[in-house]
């Protein structure tokens, strides 16, 4: 079936489309709310389908991450490169990358859903495939909340809300353990790398701000004005961090840590409190940012421990 015509059909409960048809021009029976699939998507739109999405294309890793966990991975048809986990996503044809969606192989598989990126992918690209009459979702998961409640609206989308709720819960469930655990410890004063060159960090909006605060940390850029703010070393050594956290280019290259090894007067420096944190496990808005927070949090309470 094509797009237009996946568009224009309307299915009842099992009833043949074309008697459907009539009787809907007879007034002899009406489509209920209760008999579609509807979510609000994270830019407050009503999103709805007939019946659960069967084929779905994610177009962010993060989306990806979330699809699967909501226990919607059989129902992905494609994803944009880097979507490599869990182990099948590797699997997935491949729709080119966040920052440019290939038009033509996302038209060829005749989605049911499109997950999009608000922040990341091109809205141009997007506001097309909502004029060839496509579904899309506008996902932007800013918090621990978010995280929870894609995963629940993605499991309604694709008829799968049992594993969703069960997948939400336990998260929502990892993040109060944690929060038990270290929110009355200690504030730890961190510097959170997100990027080396230019060099970047977050404030206190991000979600991984949010994971410091998880941890008993204290974002020491937390206050600027832009999400994902730019620095230079001198602003980072003048806040004089007592921990500085960083990811890398790779899931185990800590190189982005080596250029603070030679400033002994910062206090990270100083006392060995330069961390390595595995990036796709913070810097995803997925369930695996426990993972991240894991981590992170054991590096501040190492950092306590050196005062």
């Amino acid at each position: 079936m094509g797009i237009a015509d996946r568009r224009n059909a309307v299915r009842v409960a099992g009833t043949p489309t074309l008697l459907v048809g009539v009787l809907l021009l007879l007034g002899v029976v009406g489509v209920q709310a209760e008999d579609r699939f509807c979510v609000t998507d994270d830019r407050q739109r009503e999103v709805c389908l007939s019946q659960p999405a069967e084929r779905i294309i994610a177009l962010s890793p993060g989306v990806t991450e979330l699809l699967f966990a909501a226990g919607a991975g059989d129902r992905i048809s494609g994803a944009v490169r880097y979507s490599d986990y869990p182990e099948a996503a590797n699997d997935l044809p491949r729709v080119g990358n966040h920052t440019r969606v290939d038009m033509e192989t996302v038209l060829a598989m005749e989605p049911d859903l499109i997950v999009a990126w608000v922040s990341g992918n091109p809205a141009e690209q997007l506001e097309r495939l909502e004029q060839l009459g496509l579904t899309v979702y506008y996902s932007e998961v800013r918090d621990f909340e978010d995280v929870a409640a894609s995963i629940r609206r993605f499991g309604r989308l694709a008829g799968t809300s049992a594993e969703a709720e069960q997948a939400a819960a336990g998260f929502t469930a990892d993040i109060s353990r944690l929060e038990q655990t270290y929110g009355d410890r200690d504030p730890v004063r961190l510097f959170y790398q997100i990027w080396d060159d230019p060099l970047m960090t977050i404030n206190d909006t991000h979600l991984i701000s949010q994971i410091i605060g998880l941890c008993g940390g204290e974002n020491v850029f937390g206050d600027l004005d832009r999400m994902v703010p730019r620095l230079d070393r001198e602003s980072v050594l003048a806040a004089r961090p007592e921990a500085i956290a960083a990811g890398g280019m790779g899931e185990g290259n800590e190189s982005w840590l080596e250029p603070w090894k030679q400033f002994d007067q910062l206090p990270a420096t100083g006392r060995g409190n330069l961390f390595f944190v595995p990036p796709s496990t913070i810097q995803r808005p997925t369930p695996r940012v426990i993972e991240g927070a894991e981590i992170l949090c054991e590096h501040l309470e190492a950092a306590r421990g050196r005062r």
